[in-house]
């Protein structure tokens, strides 16, 4: 049996890591410490494809056990996959009165651990996490609906990097502070006043973690390591469809703390019954300080208005908008557009819903493009990406619910289809519902199809929206952002002024914003360390992953003062 680590251990292992963080997060230049590639895996302890595989496997049909979580009342669960497979995984249902009290225990040994200590036992998480990358990319994918590629990626590596860039984010904030200060003022003639002064980071209480369906990990990790790493305590509460990630999480951050020499009760999970519903019971209990949140606006726009008692972090939703003016590189930016509809079957918080393109067209290195051009090139595009039903299914994966499945229907009634959804059968998850995009025609002048256009309609659901000019174009981004909110924003224009005032639309209302990608890179994705997803300016998140904002106000910096 391998001996537990010491914190010395834990420092000469990790910090050279947690410095390269921090300095990523310094320049904003590509770094990641975590494979993108599976046979990346497989050495030094890390499971290789086939035993992933038999790892996850063997997960299902059976209790997923958390190391003696307290108040352990019963045993939940119920997940299936949206490819069609029972999970059949059990989890423990707390007894929050007993869960509760117990995760307070050991935040006094964890907070006067310092963020250093703090820092590198997340870190010594997220190592263990990443050995069994191919185990959760399965665990992911069949949660999430998401391709395997995509859930070993996004729910990988990707997932494993924001985590990590919260860690360097929650340190460089706690360390602003020197932990000691000796203090004097002179007195003239009199002896100087002299103090010393120690400051001391001190957790807030227990965070709440409400994870979401398509992105388990990836959203989940940051509110998760960023509490953590400021010296709370975290109870992680999944969706419902996808517990099994997050379990996991848990289960590996409960051996690492106790590995570690601390409570593991300062990680636990609370699965729930169906029905249940314990996310608006755990918002308003008095012990939950932090809440961490992605999904609808309806509950987000609940918890920032009732959990009053509580530092609340949200992704809620937005109307993700790209304006299409002009571009020397039409095919490149028809192939970049039909990628980033398609990607997971566009379930994606980032994912363009409005193109708005002038009614009068575009000029392009092809020659000038009517609107109808465009749109019907465009689905084109589509077509030809997702041609070959094996390569449609690694990109589109699965329909994650069947609220998305109805919104994809209903869409092709709202107004001229230039791209119908097709449905593709996958042969190895035959019960999988895997649906193309749809693209639908509307004029932006339309009060009718103003309703449409206005509101998230999430799924592989987009709407190609005629508007008069370019300033209309801008102006009609300004107030989608202003009224619905955006996590991302992208423009194709080859004009100096409109590129200006986009940018500009971008910066008052503060919006992300991707300018004439063509190539490898795509509105909806975002690399850690380097790009904020969301920025907290605008309805669709009152927060960015991941900025200081997001971790400064998890911790408070308290004082001692002693006469020298």
């Amino acid at each position: 049996m391998a001996a537990e680590p010491t914190a010395h251990e834990l420092l000469r292992k990790h910090r050279p890591t947690l410095d390269q963080a921090l300095e990523a997060i310094r320049t904003r230049a590509y770094w990641s410490p975590h494979p993108e590639h599976p046979k990346a895996y497989g050495e030094d302890g890390s499971l290789d494809a086939a035993a992933g595989k038999a790892a996850f496997d063997a997960l299902l049909g059976n209790r997923l056990d958390l190391a003696d979580q307290p108040g352990i009342d019963d045993w939940v669960g119920g997940e299936v996959s949206p490819y069609g497979i029972e999970l059949g995984v059990s989890y423990p249902h707390a007894d929050l009165d007993v869960l509760l009290p117990a995760m307070r225990a050991g935040q006094r040994a964890w907070r006067d651990a310092g963020p250093e200590l703090r820092a590198v036992v997340c870190l010594e998480v997220l190592k263990r996490i990443s050995d069994r990358t191919h185990q959760f990319a399965h665990a992911v994918m069949h949660t999430s609906g998401q391709a395997f590629m995509m859930a070993f990626q996004a729910g990988g590596p990707h997932a494993q990097d924001r985590g990590l860039e919260a860690v360097a984010y929650a340190y460089a904030e706690q360390i602003r502070t020197p932990e000691q200060a000796d203090w004097t003022k002179p007195q003239g003639k009199r002896d100087p006043l002299v103090l010393t002064k120690r400051f001391t980071a001190v957790p807030r209480g227990i965070g709440l973690v409400i994870g979401c369906n398509t992105f388990p990990t990836w959203n989940g990790y940051p509110g998760l390591f960023a509490s953590l790493a400021t010296g709370n305590a975290v109870l992680v509460k999944p969706h419902p469809r996808a517990v099994l990630p997050l379990a996991l999480t848990v289960r590996v951050a409960r051996d690492v703390l106790a590995d570690a020499g601390f409570d593991p009760n300062l990680v636990a999970l609370a699965a729930e019954r169906p029905g249940e519903g314990i996310a608006k019971t755990l918002a308003l209990r008095p012990e939950i300080k932090i809440i961490d949140y992605t999904g609808s606006t309806a509950f987000g726009d609940w918890l920032e208005a009732n959990a009053r008692q509580a530092q609340v972090y949200t992704e809620k939703a937005g109307v993700n908008t790209v304006i299409v003016h002009s571009t020397d590189d039409y095919r490149g930016m028809l192939s970049n557009l039909a990628f980033s509809l398609s990607l997971y079957s566009g379930q994606m918080c980032t994912t363009p819903q409005n193109l708005l393109i002038p009614r009068d067209g575009i000029a392009t290195d092809q020659g000038h493009k009517t609107f109808d051009e465009v749109t019907a090139d465009l689905a084109r595009a589509v077509d030809g990406l997702l041609g070959d039903d094996a390569r449609a299914n690694a990109l589109l994966g699965a329909i994650v619910n069947p609220d998305v499945k109805a919104r994809l229907e209903a869409a092709a009634g709202l107004g001229e289809v230039a791209l119908a959804s097709r449905e593709i059968t996958n042969p190895e998850f035959p019960d999988a519902v895997v649906r193309t995009p749809v693209v639908v025609k509307l004029d932006g002048a339309k009060p009718d199809d103003e309703a449409a256009y206005m509101s998230e309609c999430f799924g592989p659901v987009s709407f190609a929206v005629a508007v008069d000019s370019a300033p209309d174009a801008v102006e009609l981004l300004r107030r989608t952002v202003r009224e619905k909110g955006a996590m991302t924003v992208g423009a194709y224009t080859t004009d100096a002024a409109t590129e200006q005032a986009v940018e500009e639309a971008c910066l008052e209302e503060a919006a992300q914003l991707s300018l004439n990608l063509t190539g490898g890179v795509y509105v909806n994705q975002t690399a850690a360390f380097s790009d904020f997803h969301g920025s907290g300016g605008n309805p669709a998140a009152n927060a960015a992953l991941t900025d200081s904002a997001f971790v400064a106000n998890r911790f408070r910096m308290v004082e001692v003062r002693r006469e020298a």
